[in-house]
């Protein structure tokens, strides 16, 4: 039984406002931010496929769990998901699975907010302090030190857009969610989850094949 209701909206699309949230599910939305983004710039091939690898298992991961909170529930084993390293065979397959799971009016919310930061001019000004923040939020040098090394590596190195986009809307997307369940347990109305004016989607040819499977748009 899908743990939310849609209901037609304006220009931005469906509206989609969930139910309540278990603590369980609201903690592991929190958990899957606290990924290793760089805290200081290494120009070279490595760096950007370290990054690109780190946003691929961040989108699977915030696919893999905003799944479960369009299901209202999470399997009892959740140890194969915070396992930060690369993203290979079964896990891999199991997270591919669960966004392939998403209907089409949830897996939007992630595509609204994947192609703003995409269009805008202030895409990286706005995914790289959310990363930082929430993977350092304790320590706030080591986040002042990875924004700055995200908002360089969205400035140079432009082919590391649409994975960065993409790890921030798959991760931003259930954040968000939990933020609208807990404004309506508190005011008991529906709460839409918010998303970004969508975009437009970059041509299927410029689309890597692993976004595009996630997506579902190549």
């Amino acid at each position: 039984m899908a743990a939310y209701t849609v209901r037609p909206g304006d220009l931005r699309g469906d509206l989609v406002a969930p139910l309540a949230v278990p603590p369980r599910l609201a903690d592991v939305v929190e958990r899957i931010q606290r990924a290793p983004w760089p805290q200081w710039l290494q120009p070279g091939a490595r760096m950007r496929r370290e990054v690109a690898e780190l946003c691929r298992l961040q989108s699977a991961r915030g696919l893999t769990v905003l799944a479960w909170l369009a299901e209202g529930d999470a399997p009892a084993d959740i140890d194969w998901l915070l396992d930060t390293h690369r993203l290979t065979g079964r896990r891999q397959e199991r997270m591919y699975g669960a966004a392939e799971r998403l209907a089409d009016p949830v897996r939007e919310l992630v595509v609204a907010n994947w192609t703003w930061a995409l269009s805008t001019a202030h895409g990286g000004r706005v995914t790289a302090p959310f990363f930082a923040s929430r993977a350092y939020p304790d320590d706030g040098y080591a986040a002042a030190h990875a924004t700055v090394t995200l908002l360089q590596l969205w400035d140079r190195i432009p082919e590391v857009r649409q994975a960065l986009a993409l790890a921030w809307a798959a991760t931003r997307t259930p954040a968000d969610w939990c933020k609208a369940a807990e404004l309506r347990a508190g005011h008991g109305d529906e709460v839409p989850i918010f998303t970004y004016p969508r975009g437009p989607l970059p041509p299927k040819s410029a689309v890597r094949p692993w976004i595009g499977r996630l997506l579902r748009c190549a």
